[in-house]
């Protein structure tokens, strides 16, 4: 994702950029998940989030992981092992996603 920058290349807004690391419909809640449950593997983590594409899943954890926000490792045994988990930068984040995941409760209609 692209950062927002301005033409003195300073950030526009702490809050956009912010956003173009967790604000995608599926990346804030991939980063509760490991934050909450620790380490998963990848069809674990398939498994939390109905709706979702193996296309659209794999460039989330992707662009999370380059961010430094998840953790990817793969382990080398048949079958192939894949396990995520949350990384300390991306921990600092739980505190917004834990307010996040509280305003839901009090505010959603179907829970």
């Amino acid at each position: 994702m692209d950062t927002p920058i301005d033409s003195t290349g300073k950030l526009k807004c702490s809050i956009e950029y912010t956003l173009t690391k967790i604000g995608n419909k599926w990346k804030s809640v991939i980063l509760w998940h490991l934050g909450i449950d620790g380490t998963l593997r990848y069809s674990e983590i398939r498994n939390l989030l109905p709706g979702v594409s193996h296309k659209v899943m794999t460039k989330q954890l992707k662009e999370l992981e380059e961010d430094h926000l998840i953790k990817r490792i793969q382990y080398i045994t048949v079958p192939p092992k894949v396990e995520y988990s949350i990384t300390g930068k991306g921990n600092t984040l739980m505190p917004i996603l834990k307010l996040m995941h509280t305003w839901g409760k009090e505010h959603g209609e179907d829970f």
